[in-house]
């Protein structure tokens, strides 16, 4: 049997939710067998540090030394639970010593096949800004649209929020989950039908789903990225 090995605590609500996603989903598919996992809980400050500080090569080696230890423990493949460092993935996966699945690139796989053309994004302000899922869905011919700067500002600080005292603010990441916020980023996904022409609404962060699983109310298709990539997980699990 071969065994996942995960990257998670960035954060860690989202990193419960995938590990309950692949037991479940694996569970349904090889008929009631668990599958064999591996996470390693590592330091949300410290890594989203590196990414504010535009830190790369630190980000790298950081994430390049965890994913050892998961390698270490027996894993044959591995992933990162969270969107934001797949800002540095292409490095990381050439020098990781074991292969890795992208969240960025199984959800534009999956936006290809659904026959999207232009998508809206949320996420924290560091995956928006950060270019890598403009990149890559451009690879399939897909357009990948931000919300105004008004609007970033408000779903990053409900996503992370500032740090204070070693502690992020934001109500996502410390599991907060609250109808308001939900209304207040439907909005948002609302606004950009009208004004951008979107087709459908990229979740990009692991956190996201948790609060907006229900495309009805936003009335557009929501890409849920961490859902998309527990299937490719999965899939892999089983190969």
């Amino acid at each position: 049997m071969k065994c996942v090995g995960i990257i998670g605590g960035i954060g860690p609500e989202s990193t419960v939710d995938y590990y309950r996603q692949i037991v479940a989903r694996h569970r349904e598919r090889a008929g009631g067998a668990y599958p064999s996992i591996v996470i390693n809980s590592v330091d949300l400050i410290k890594m989203t540090g590196f990414v504010a500080g535009r830190q790369l090569d630190a980000l790298i080696a950081y994430l390049h030394a965890e994913v050892s230890k998961l390698a270490r423990a027996g894993a044959d493949f591995g992933l990162l639970a969270s969107n934001t460092p797949h800002a540095v993935f292409d490095d990381l996966q050439r020098i990781s010593p074991i292969p890795m699945i992208s969240i960025v690139e199984v959800a534009s796989a999956a936006a290809a096949r659904r026959h999207f053309r232009r998508v809206g994004l949320l996420a924290t302000r560091f995956t928006m800004r950060g270019g890598f899922y403009t990149d890559v869905f451009a690879r399939s011919g897909i357009t990948v649209v931000l919300p105004d700067e008004k609007e970033q500002e408000y779903v990053h600080a409900k996503y992370l929020g500032d740090l204070v005292n070693g502690r992020y603010t934001g109500e996502l990441v410390n599991g907060v989950f609250l109808p308001e916020t939900r209304k207040e980023l439907t909005k948002i996904i609302q606004r950009m039908v009208a004004r951008d022409g979107i087709d459908a609404l990229v979740l990009g962060g692991t956190e996201l789903p948790l609060l907006l699983r229900d495309d009805g109310e936003a009335g557009i298709p929501l890409l849920d990225t961490a859902t998309i990539h527990v299937e490719s997980i999965v899939e892999e699990l089983l190969r």
